[in-house]
C-alpha cells in the first residue's frame, strides 16, 4: 500500500486511510492531482466532495493550504474530529453542504479540487457555470480525479466482459476527451491537462483488493477491474485554469 509513484502518501498510516476510506485510495488520487497543479502555501482551496476529509488533511499538511472540506454525505462535526486529531484545525474548515447550494462568496477560492466525487454532480450541462466556476478567482486552477472510461461507450453499449458487474451509476463515468469538451465548451476555463491517470485502473484495483481483504469479503469492483485491465476503465484526471469570462447571474439558471 506504498507505491513508489506516491511518495507523499507513503508517510501516512494505511490503517488510518482504511478506517476512513470511501473508494479508491484517496491519498494516491489527491497526490496525483496536486502534482499536476500549481499549489502554493496559503492558498484558499475548495475540496468539493471531500468525504471524510482525508484529501483536505493531506493538502493542508503537504502543501500548506487553507482547505474548505465540503461534503454532503459526511457530517461536518465528524470531519472536525479527524481534522483536530491531525492537528490542523487552523487550516482545514469542515463544511456540510450540497453541491447545488454552496455557501461561499464568488471568487473566494484560489483553487478547487474534487477527488472521486465530481462525477456525482458535475456532469450536468450547466453545473460548472451555475455553481462551481463562480467560486474560483480568474487565473485559479480547478482539478478533478474521477472514475472514467478510456473512450466513450457507443450508444451506452456496455462491453460484454463488464456486463455482469455494470451498475447504472457507472454511466456517470466519462473519458478525458468527454470531460475536456464538457468544461471547455462553457468558455469559462481552459483545460491544461486531461488524461487517464497512469496505471490508474491498477491503483484502483489494488486499493479495492486491500480494503476487501481487510473486511474479509470479496470485491466485485476489484474483480471487474482485474478482468478489464485498463481496456475500458480507468481514472480520469483533469486540470483547468479559470479564465476571465464572467458567469451568468444565478437567477437565470
Amino acid at each position: 500500500m506504498r507505491p513508489a509513484e506516491f511518495p507523499r502518501s507513503a508517510s501516512y498510516d494505511p490503517d488510518w486511510v482504511f478506517e476512513n476510506t470511501m473508494g479508491p485510495n484517496v491519498l494516491w488520487l489527491t497526490e496525483s492531482l496536486a502534482a499536476s497543479m500549481s499549489l502554493r502555501p496559503g492558498m484558499r482551496v475548495l475540496d468539493m466532495g471531500c468525504g471524510k476529509a482525508l484529501s483536505s488533511i493531506f493538502l493542508a499538511k503537504e502543501y500548506g493550504l487553507q482547505v474548505w472540506a465540503t461534503d454532503l454525505w459526511i457530517d461536518a462535526g465528524d470531519n472536525l474530529g479527524r481534522i483536530r486529531a491531525a492537528g490542523i484545525e487552523d487550516r482545514v474548515f469542515p463544511i456540510h453542504a450540497e453541491a447545488h447550494a454552496l455557501p461561499f462568496a464568488a471568487r473566494f477560492f484560489d483553487a478547487m479540487v474534487s477527488v472521486d466525487a465530481y462525477h456525482y454532480f458535475g456532469t450536468e450541462d450547466l453545473y460548472l457555470e451555475s455553481h462551481m466556476a463562480r467560486l474560483v478567482k480568474p487565473g485559479g486552477q480547478m482539478g478533478i480525479v474521477v472514475p472514467g472510461l478510456v473512450e466513450e461507450l457507443t450508444s451506452d453499449e456496455v462491453p460484454e466482459h463488464l456486463q455482469p458487474y455494470w451498475e447504472p451509476a457507472f454511466f456517470s463515468f466519462h473519458s478525458p476527451a468527454w470531460w475536456r469538451r464538457h468544461w471547455e465548451r462553457s468558455g469559462l476555463v481552459t483545460v491544461e491537462l486531461s488524461d487517464l491517470l497512469p496505471d490508474g485502473w491498477r491503483h484502483w484495483m489494488t486499493s479495492d483488493r486491500f480494503w476487501s481483504e481487510r473486511l474479509g469479503k470479496p470485491s466485485d469492483e476489484a474483480d471487474m477491474l482485474a478482468l478489464d485491465r485498463g481496456r475500458t476503465l480507468g481514472l480520469t484526471r483533469m486540470v483547468a485554469r479559470r479564465n476571465h469570462r464572467p458567469t451568468a447571474p444565478l437567477h437565470v439558471l
